[in-house]
């Protein structure tokens, strides 16, 4: 139950602006027998309620823009919105990414994508993720030993 619970918290983490990986836990997991199913379900409902944190940091705190301890700058706040037009709400099924997935979830708070589309998106995206880190896992398990 604990390691439930640490692979949840990690991959919550990690899909904050905080740099944090869930791999890993993940794979340890994986080598270490648990249930790859429960595993998979874990960390994706983790890592998409982290993006979610993002998503309402984007949504509500945009207005903080021009203080100091504000995380994204102005340009880079016009960057990742003018991307994000141009490539549409679809490109949160690359949510995931470890570079620019963060900024895409805080972006799609700001452009005010619901938050039901943004769930699916996202999910779909980050389970995707788990399920290739699974399988990696499960390969090198049969390689490796």
């Amino acid at each position: 139950m604990l390691s439930y619970l640490l692979l949840f918290c990690s991959s919550f983490l990690a899909a904050t602006i905080l740099p944090f990986y869930s791999e890993v836990v993940l794979f340890a997991l994986v080598r270490r027998g648990e249930p790859v199913t429960m595993l998979i379900v874990i960390a994706s409902v983790g890592n998409t309620l982290g993006a979610v944190v993002n998503w309402f940091l984007g949504r509500f705190l945009l207005h903080y823009q021009d203080r100091r301890w504000f995380y994204f700058k102005k340009e880079e706040v016009a960057k990742m919105q003018y991307w994000f037009q141009r490539y549409g709400v679809w490109s949160l099924l690359f949510a995931w990414l470890p570079l620019g997935g963060d900024a895409l979830t805080f972006i799609a708070g700001i452009m005010k994508v619901r938050i039901g589309l943004f769930l699916l998106l996202v999910g779909v995206g980050k389970s995707l993720r788990y399920v290739v880190v699974v399988y990696l896992a499960k390969l090198s398990i049969l390689s490796y030993g």
